[in-house]
């Protein structure tokens, strides 16, 4: 049965994937592969340069100097560029590359100079080299260097030029042992010879795409294929007529016996409809698997269209593909065909051929379709859904559909109509003007739906399936995004949200989810919270957003997995704050112990010790108690001074102090305590010196304590042994009791210790217990430390309420005699 089959298409606007394209694919797989970090990246294309600069940075990957008139490549430039990866000069005009130069530039894996003037192939010997474009120049042969034996990783080789019209038998001699798999031949003009077998040495190529036209003369072209038919190539590309050329015989029945070939395009040519099917009859009796029309212009000669004649021949081609179709007539084109030619086609692509409408005997005659593909066409919803077709039964075995940039609005109507659809899992509606404003009740059997590039805003989530596992919503004018928007989707294993305005992602997400993109939002940091409701979280995309380098992302940038980052670290950079702006979050640096608290006290706490330690053990080496008590006392007096001023007002006293002490100490009171204390202006009451003689030592006692502000004990094992020193102790502390709590002063001439004080001298125990002392000390500074706080003890008292004692002390201390003086103790 044959049915006609009118596939409504109009004219596109097309361009030519021939330049563009190639240069596009190069520099997006050079970025990739070589770049490490943005500022190693230098772009100086379209400056009127006319030299390479000489303070290129030295760590440079990626230089493009393309469409400046540089004329000659010289060394010197290059000489420190030893990371150069990737080095794009394209139409620049030049004629000369000095050698020499490549040497500087060991790493080089992406070369480009296509599109000048050179009127040679130039050596090379980079063994690194992988993709190498020379088309477009001025050479007159494909003759390559014997040099290009060194290129051992060479994968992907561009050669094309005008004046080179013919290819010589050993023009590729230097990569017959290559690992080169894609040649992309010729400069866009005819060839007047070709050598057969020359293509033939290189066993290695898997892809070959010839910019050559055939029209004059289809015998090189029979031969081309032939020598293809012995290399392992399985993808074949090739321009083959230009315009208006009228093709005689069948140039494409070696297409039958090239067992290895599955996927022929067609590309940037003129295509008459009785060439059509001479060379579809032949790609039916082939082996391959993939059609492919990319970039083509259609032109209806017969009368009746597209008509194919019935094979007995089973068909193995199961996809066929129109990318960008232009119409030579402004009319609808015609198929007419058999049923059983298409019915195991399992993929379609309609793609920039401006359809309208689908007609609805296409779509019940496609049993065996799994992807459809009509993207970049002007389809709307009825246009899809034509009402004028009955769908009970439409595309029984499709599981994915792609209507991305047309013109479908209403995603209520679209959820209905897919129930139609049985077996369809995946649909893309991206790039379309989607509106959202009823209810949508999807199939249980559609699991990935794309809406991106759509504005649907943060209400979206409430139109979509629950059964869903696959969501992108990129572009889409999200701003927010809730635990609650995603709990709806039990099921979900990737989402896609690249491009919104998403500030914060939520603690918890999708304990399912497996991908997330999040990139291109307004991110700030991402925390380790966030990422643990992720458990199974294989990939996340999460650059080009506005991170803040601080604590916040510590975590992030040092500790977490990077192996889930597929764009770092190209794509993270510092947003704020302004000192570290557009610097790579890779280069950013800060302490692991200026971030965590924790980590903080856990080692302030032992530094800290540490530090209280070694202060401790050099206070102590330095006598710091000592000095400290000395400082205690003397503020203790200087306190207490101002307290008694009051008290004292009205008590009179004739001395500041009455020495108590051992006879056998008097050395040390003499020669040391008497000069220092009356040097200072003190006056001092001493037992050998002033007691009134013939009176009684008790009465003498008594009355030089009550006459003294202070009792100043000088102690020491001498003093505990003397019977009158504990009387002068006993009578002074009855006095400071009645009168003056702190009229005691001790000082401790040497240790006593506490076991050897006789039980007499209990009281003087728990003075000592209760009340500070001076320690004489042995050290000379601190001597002048202990003559300070003594002094200030003792001058507290005004001497206004001391009586004028010089004229008694004199008189009293020439009364007794000097052979008397020691049995006064």
């Amino acid at each position: 049965m044959a049915v006609q089959v009118a596939l409504l298409l109009w004219t596109t606007t097309v361009w030519s994937w021939g330049t563009f394209g190639l240069a596009k694919l190069i520099d997006n797989q050079g970025y990739a592969s070589c770049v490490t970090s943005r500022r190693r990246v230098q772009n100086l294309s379209g400056q009127n340069l006319t030299n390479v600069p000489l303070d290129l940075n030295n760590d440079m990957q990626y230089l493009d100097l393309s469409h400046n008139p540089l004329v000659k490549l010289q060394a010197a430039p290059f000489q420190r560029l030893s990371q150069l990866c990737f080095l794009k000069a394209t139409s620049c005009g030049l004629r000369l590359i000095y050698p020499g130069l490549f040497v500087h530039t060991p790493k080089l894996k992406f070369l480009n100079i296509s599109h000048n003037l050179l009127d040679y192939i130039p050596d090379l010997s980079l063994p690194l080299l992988k993709i190498l474009d020379l088309a477009g120049n001025q050479y007159d042969s494909y003759q390559l260097p014997g040099t290009f034996e060194m290129l051992a990783n060479l994968s992907a080789l561009y050669l094309g030029s005008v004046n080179a019209l013919q290819v010589d038998f050993n023009d590729f001699d230097s990569l017959s042992d290559s690992s080169l798999h894609h040649l992309i031949l010729g400069g866009g003009v005819e060839w007047q010879r070709y050598d057969q077998g020359s293509l033939a040495k290189m066993k290695s190529l898997k892809k070959i795409t010839l910019k050559v036209p055939f029209c004059e003369n289809l015998d090189l072209f029979e031969n081309l294929l032939e020598d293809v038919n012995k290399t392992q190539t399985t993808n074949l590309e090739f321009k083959i007529f230009p315009d208006l050329c009228n093709v005689t015989g069948d140039p494409f029945r070696n297409l039958r016996t090239m067992p290895i070939v599955k996927n022929v395009t067609i590309l940037n040519t003129w295509i008459n409809s009785s060439f059509m099917m001479i060379f579809m009859k032949n790609v039916f009796l082939s082996n391959v698997v993939t059609i492919t029309f990319e970039n083509i212009t259609y032109n209806e000669d017969t009368p009746e269209g597209l008509k194919f004649p019935t094979l007995n021949h089973t068909m193995v081609i199961s996809s066929v593909i129109f990318d960008r179709v232009k119409h030579y007539q402004y009319k609808y084109p015609t198929f007419e065909m058999s049923v059983d030619i298409y019915s195991k086609l399992e993929f379609v692509k309609f793609s920039g051929t401006g359809m309208n409408i689908v007609p609805c005997n296409t779509m019940a005659s496609l049993p065996s379709l799994k992807t459809l593909d009509l993207s970049n066409n002007l389809l709307s919803d009825l246009g899809f859904w034509w009402p004028g077709c009955s769908y009970t039964s439409v595309f029984p075995k499709l599981r994915h559909l792609s209507l991305s940039k047309n013109r479908f609005v209403d995603l209520s109507f679209i959820a209905q109509q897919t129930h139609q659809m049985k077996y369809l899992e995946s649909l893309d509606l991206s790039f379309n003007s989607i509106v959202l404003d009823k209810p949508c009740f999807w199939p249980i059997h559609i699991t990935s739906l794309s809406l991106s590039n759509n504005n649907l805003g943060n209400k979206v989530f409430s139109f979509l399936s629950q059964y869903l596992q696959r969501i992108d919503l990129a572009k889409t004018g999200i701003t927010a995004l809730t635990r609650e928007d995603l709990l709806q989707f039990p099921m979900l294993t990737h989402l896609f949200l690249s491009s919104n305005s998403i500030k914060v992602i939520p603690t918890i997400l999708s304990p399912t989810l497996v991908s997330l993109y999040i990139d291109q939002n307004s991110i700030t940091s991402i925390s380790r919270e966030s990422l643990a409701g992720l458990p199974s979280l294989r990939t996340l995309k999460a650059g080009n957003n506005t991170y803040v380098c601080s604590c916040d992302s510590y975590w992030f940038i040092n500790t977490m997995n990077k192996s889930l980052l597929p764009d770092w670290p190209l794509d993270y950079t510092c947003n704020t704050p302004p000192s570290v702006a557009d610097l790579p979050m890779s280069e950013y640096r800060t302490s692991r112990m200026s971030c965590e608290a924790w980590l903080q006290a856990a080692v302030a706490l032992p530094v800290t010790m540490l530090i209280g330690l070694a202060f401790c053990s050099a206070f102590y080496a330095c006598d710091g108690v000592w000095y400290t008590k000395m400082l205690w006392m003397w503020i203790r007096v200087k306190r207490r001074g101002q307290k008694q001023a009051n008290l004292l007002n009205n008590t009179t006293f004739r001395y500041h102090s009455f020495i108590s002490y051992s006879h056998q100490d008097s050395a040390w009171v003499e020669s040391k305590l008497v000069p220092s204390l009356e040097g200072a202006g003190l006056s001092l009451c001493i037992h050998e010196r002033d007691f009134v003689p013939g009176q009684w030592i008790v009465d003498n006692i008594i009355n030089c304590v009550e006459a003294s502000y202070k009792t100043l004990f000088v102690l020491s094992n001498h003093f505990v042994q003397s019977e009158w020193c504990n009387y002068e102790l006993f009578f002074a502390q009855h006095r400071a009791i009645d009168a003056q709590q702190d009229s005691l002063v001790f000082i401790l001439l040497e240790p006593i210790p506490t076991n050897s004080l006789p039980k007499k001298f209990l009281k003087l125990r728990r003075l000592l217990m209760q009340q500070t002392y001076l320690e004489w000390p042995m050290d000379e500074r601190k001597q002048q430390v202990f003559w300070v706080n003594l002094r200030s003890m003792l001058q507290v008292a005004d001497h206004r309420i001391l009586k004028d004692m010089d004229l008694e002390l004199t008189q009293s201390a020439s009364l007794i005699p000097d052979d008397l003086v020691p049995l006064l103790k």
